[in-house]
């Protein structure tokens, strides 16, 4: 998702989507692949929720090599109605939110450098697809991804992308959710980082509070580091519900006359799971 205005590629259909061109990736681009997924499947069936591991499994993401798309989409199609399609990089949110809306995920189809292992700023196919697409395979959250396409639709028509991109930001990207007594991982921004799923459960710098939806729309968020907040939900079924069962345009207008909060703010009404220290974002000079 990216801020308009953008100028469609060249190369690119009217809906931003290009050819995957599978056959185009070397051995060095599969072996980053390999190297990237090793490291986190070795490391999740701990941390990250089980609906992430079995997506993995029944997409049979497990192979060596990055994933086809079209087979990918083949596997995704018959349990949930998805398909991924190919884009060149960033897209214009209002593409972005049709493509959703219409059960199609984008991803980009190049993948990081050797130099870029740990971090790169625009997602990459490793992000995309290892990240976003084992949930895409859960009925409840392929539907809750499809209600968000259409809220954004409808946001954009509202002046509200803002508000609705915090709450993708602290959901799809950086969600955690509660099982029993433990919290785990599905946030593609997290289980697509080696750092990250560790820091967002073990380290005591970050909060980690109760979803609330206005609480997670007025929160500002990190795109440069380790997020200093992270929201916890209950259950995607509570997280479906949030979302088809609320009119998001009151809220809107309420939200308007709500101050922004900081990344770090805690409030007196916040569900606190555990109060950050905040010690990892002073050291970096960005609390």
């Amino acid at each position: 998702m990216a801020k308009e205005p953008l100028i469609t590629p060249i190369m690119a259909a009217p809906d931003w989507t290009v050819p995957q061109d599978w056959d185009a990736y070397t051995p060095q681009d599969h072996a980053m692949w390999d190297r990237l997924f090793e490291r986190q499947a070795s490391m999740l069936p701990d941390r990250a929720v089980s609906e992430f591991t079995d997506g993995l499994d029944v997409l049979r993401m497990t192979r060596k090599g990055i994933p086809d798309f079209a087979e990918l989409s083949d596997r995704l199609m018959n349990l949930t109605g998805w398909q991924v399609v190919a884009v060149p990089g960033l897209v214009p949110d209002r593409v972005f939110f049709e493509h959703l809306a219409n059960r199609r995920f984008v991803a980009a189809r190049f993948i990081r450098s050797p130099e870029q292992l740990d971090y790169l700023q625009e997602p990459d196919v490793f992000h995309d697809v290892f990240g976003h697409v084992p949930l895409l395979a859960h009925p409840v959250f392929a539907d809750y991804m499809q209600a968000y396409g259409e809220g954004g639709l409808k946001a954009d028509g509202l002046g509200a992308i803002e508000y609705l991109a915090r709450l993708y930001w602290y959901t799809v990207e950086f969600g955690l959710i509660r099982r029993g007594d433990a919290l785990k991982l599905y946030g593609a921004g997290i289980v697509s980082s080696h750092g990250e799923s560790l820091f967002a459960l073990d380290d005591p710098s970050p909060n980690r509070l109760g979803f609330d939806l206005k609480r997670v729309m007025r929160t500002r968020y990190r795109i440069d580091d380790y997020q200093q907040s992270y929201f916890v939900i209950d259950s995607f079924d509570d997280l479906l519900r949030h979302t088809v069962e609320m009119d998001f345009s009151p809220l809107y207008r309420e939200l308007e006359g709500l101050a922004d909060l900081e990344a770090d703010t805690v409030l007196p009404q916040d569900k606190v799971i555990s109060r950050g220290t905040q010690a990892y974002a002073l050291s970096r000079g960005k609390a």
